[in-house]
């Protein structure tokens, strides 16, 4: 049988087939012996072939199965494991875009996390829109002192958008931007992630009151969020759509990328470095580097080449892997 893959828990996979019965399924064996470098082998959003297994006496699970087969996938979003530095972990597989959601305040999204996320979909063919949440909550600075956070996430929309990624604004608790985000997903299989605590299971559950997702508070202390969504899932709109939940990221290792590759996956970097003097110009210390006078210039926001940069050293540290 075929199928696609809904729900992983970390030891187990939920499919649905093609047919509309859901399976509770096990991963065979040798695929654990392939070379696979990833910590799960199967993930959201993945094409599997695999065989219908009844347990004997037991008719409440009789519905499992065994997969045996992945279907070639047209992408997918991979970051390096935080605790097996040899490894990788695939967010999901085959989705038709993703939502990065990023928060001004409460939490506050760096940069830098956003930026090796593009660089990773840009790498893997997942175009991806930033969406701003928690807008109700910015507001003016009372003095001159003050951080004028509107002012800064003004600043930060023109940069991304500049650079050519679609950004929204939104507030999932009044409402504001929903329903034209709820447009968008129509059809698609969307990717929601981003940090703990931006906000993803309570925008879902705006978007589709009817999944009624859990969700839990920031912590004061901190303002770090919770980890309120445990397993990667995928949920039907009811529009032939589906938004896969998954849990909150803290940081974001790229992964598999050869040190001249980087710059390829910065859209801007890319499109001037056609102008270095150099064609294998890493655009660190070069003469007539045209990446480095653009920074200069402020036509690269500084904060996307201290990305680059950073990816870099994370190269040099020998922390990319083949991912399988």
């Amino acid at each position: 049988m075929h199928g696609l893959v809904i729900r992983n828990t970390g030891y187990s996979y939920t499919v649905k087939s093609d047919a509309g019965e859901v399976f509770d399924c096990k991963v065979k064996g040798n695929f654990r012996i392939r070379g696979i470098r990833t910590t799960n082998p199967v993930a959201i959003g993945d094409k599997v072939t695999f065989i219908p297994q009844e347990v004997e006496g037991d008719i409440e699970q009789a519905r499992q199965g065994l997969i045996t087969e992945l279907d070639d996938r047209k992408n997918y979003i991979i970051r390096k494991s935080t605790n097996l530095s040899k490894q990788s972990h695939i967010i999901a597989a085959n989705v038709d875009r993703c939502f990065l959601i990023v928060t001004i305040q409460q939490p506050e999204t760096s940069l830098q996390f956003i930026d090796r996320f593009l660089a990773s979909a840009e790498a893997y063919s997942v175009p991806v829109t930033l969406v701003f949440n928690k807008i109700d909550l910015i507001q003016p600075a009372e003095s001159e002192d003050d951080i004028d956070w509107q002012a800064y996430l003004d600043g930060v929309i023109n940069l991304y958008e500049t650079v050519g990624y679609p950004c929204r604004r939104i507030s999932a608790t009044t409402g504001e931007g929903v329903e034209a985000l709820r447009a968008e997903l129509k059809g698609k299989i969307t990717l929601l992630s981003g940090n703990s605590g931006v906000g993803k299971s309570t925008l879902i559950n705006a978007l589709f009151p009817h999944l009624n997702l859990r969700t839990s508070e920031i912590s004061d202390a901190y303002e770090t969020g919770k980890h309120t969504t445990t397993f990667s899932e995928m949920y039907e709109t009811g529009d032939e759509g589906y938004v896969i939940d998954t849990p909150g990221i803290k940081g974001f290792g790229t992964f598999n990328m050869k040190k001249e590759e980087v710059s390829h996956y910065f859209k801007e970097i890319f499109r001037i470095s056609a102008d270095c003097r150099f064609n294998n110009c890493t655009h660190t210390h070069e003469p007539h580097c045209a990446v480095r006078e653009a920074v200069e210039r402020h036509d690269i926001a500084e904060s996307r080449y201290n990305s680059y940069l950073s990816m870099l050293e994370d190269e040099k540290e020998d922390k990319y892997r083949p991912a399988y």
